[in-house]
């Protein structure tokens, strides 16, 4: 790869817009749901699995059930994306605001410990 083309697609990545939102985890098998907030739903998924896996997830209630229903039960699903174009101030509030909207539709509990 070319200097100049590589420094783009550094600057590109660097630059890149990552989406923030609102996630939820599921248990088919208790029904339970934990909702939770990301400022990157991207990699969201791949962190809460992890903490799963290795037993060090914050959350005990998720964690417990986890462990006693197995990975297959389990399924992440993104409730809501925010825009792009908010300030960190509005990010913040929007996610905050969805979180508790979400939590009370789903009778859900928070996916954070």
């Amino acid at each position: 790869m070319e200097k100049q083309s590589r420094r783009d697609a550094i600057r590109d990545y660097k630059e890149r817009k990552v989406p923030a939102g609102i996630f939820a985890v599921r248990c088919a098998v208790s029904g339970e749901v934990w909702v939770g907030v990301s400022r990157n739903l991207g990699q969201q998924k791949n962190g809460t699995w992890f903490g799963l896996k290795t037993g060090g997830h914050p959350n005990r209630a998720l964690q417990a059930a986890w462990t006693i229903h197995g990975e297959g039960a389990f399924t992440y699903e993104v409730l809501e994306t925010l825009a792009d174009d908010l300030s960190a101030l509005g990010q913040a509030n929007a996610l905050k605001e969805g979180e508790a909207a979400w939590l009370a539709k789903l009778s859900a509990r928070k996916a954070a410990g």
